[in-house]
């Protein structure tokens, strides 16, 4: 863990909030954009985010450095994704979002007519074929594809060993090869 950050993880240690406003900035975008490629619903990655926030501020005393900050939050923002994502499946509620409009809103997408159209579209043909997959094997999907992390780091993120991470992409690969053929 660079030196910065476990300052300001001592510093939440011990109660300074400020430190914790910090740590908040520096990684919520990307926690919300990764439960977003999870959960494919912009108000329900937005609670999601918010609640792996609370319970890491919460839980911050018990975390001893083992791993990054990065994570260990990420690992609570996954998990409580992967969570609510089984709990909507399993009440029927399957509620979707255009991921591309969220990425579009953030400002992550050109202004070229022409690549939004054929981006639009293939991004909502992948984004079908994601959603097609497990809540895991989504989540190694979304944290190896989108977010880039190490075996070893999303291994850790779902709580997992690194060759359950490399089985759940194999797996997980050629679920999204089956469904997009040669598109992608």
């Amino acid at each position: 863990m660079e030196l910065a950050e476990w300052d300001l993880v001592r510093k939440c240690q011990n109660g300074d909030l400020g430190a914790f406003e910090e740590l908040s900035a520096k990684y919520y975008r990307r926690v919300f954009m990764a439960v977003l490629g999870v959960l494919n619903h912009r108000d329900d990655a937005m609670d999601v985010a918010q609640e792996a926030f609370y319970r890491a501020f919460k839980s911050i005393k018990r975390f001893e450095g083992g791993s990054s900050f990065y994570t260990w939050l990420y690992r609570i923002a996954m998990n409580l994704a992967i969570d609510f994502q089984r709990r909507r499946k399993r009440n029927g509620t399957e509620l979707t979002e255009n991921f591309d409009d969220a990425m579009f809103a953030q400002g992550e997408m050109g202004s070229d007519p022409y690549r939004e159209v054929r981006d639009r579209e293939l991004g909502g043909r992948l984004r079908a074929a994601i959603d097609g997959l497990t809540p895991d094997h989504k989540a190694v999907i979304v944290l190896r594809a989108i977010e880039g992390l190490s075996y070893k780091d999303i291994g850790r993120i779902v709580g997992c060993s690194e060759g359950t991470v490399m089985s759940r992409l194999h797996y997980a690969r050629k679920k999204l090869q089956e469904k997009l053929g040669s598109d992608l």
